[in-house]
């Protein structure tokens, strides 16, 4: 029986293809993940809206009240408001407005990830996440988080839409870095 050896660098090259996820490479959009809300609209969710369909394509949209409810009725042909009563309809559209509202950016329905060659160093990356992330929060919230690439994508791609300065030329970049060092296998 003839045994099979790898290198240092094809080890190193099947981790950073594992942890950059297949999605980089296969031309898939990326899509939003919404978490569902606790409490009364959570209910509401799981009892008129996820039999059908998930929720994460709310977050393609940022309306007010009036386009949430116009655009909820338009979906359901029985009309979203003999579905769901009046109670729960207000609930769920005060959801809607205070998540997904008019003063919020929608996730981008078009971003493919890219593919990369040249990848972050440590300090590259820490370097983008200070100037991109801390305006809005503490970098403690970064690196106690653990995500897949995939999930640090919709991440990244979610707070740029929300204001954080990140270039199309620095995401997948980022992306990798973190899926790298702060990915769901990253030593802590």
């Amino acid at each position: 029986m003839k045994k099979s050896v790898l290198s240092a660098a094809a080890i190193a090259w099947i981790a950073v293809a594992l942890t950059t996820g297949v999605s980089a490479q296969s031309g898939r959009a990326t899509r939003p993940q919404v978490k569902p809300p606790q409490g009364p609209v959570r209910a509401i969710l799981f009892k008129n809206c996820t039999s059908c369909h998930g929720i994460d394509d709310y977050a393609y949209n940022a309306l007010d009240r009036d386009g949430w409810n116009r655009h909820l009725e338009a979906k359901h042909k029985d009309g979203f408001a003999k579905m769901v009563g009046d109670t729960d309809r207000a609930v769920l559209l005060d959801w809607l407005v205070s998540r997904f509202g008019p003063t919020t950016k929608p996730f981008p329905r078009t971003y493919v990830a890219r593919e990369i060659t040249t990848f972050f160093t440590d300090a590259e990356a820490e370097a983008v996440l200070a100037r991109s992330c801390s305006s809005c929060h503490a970098l403690d919230r970064v690196n106690a988080a653990r995500n897949s690439a995939d999930a640090w994508r919709v991440v990244t791609l979610d707070m740029r839409e929300r204001g954080a300065r990140i270039g199309d030329d620095e995401i997948e970049k980022l992306v990798e870095w973190l899926g790298r060092t702060k990915g769901t296998n990253a030593n802590q």
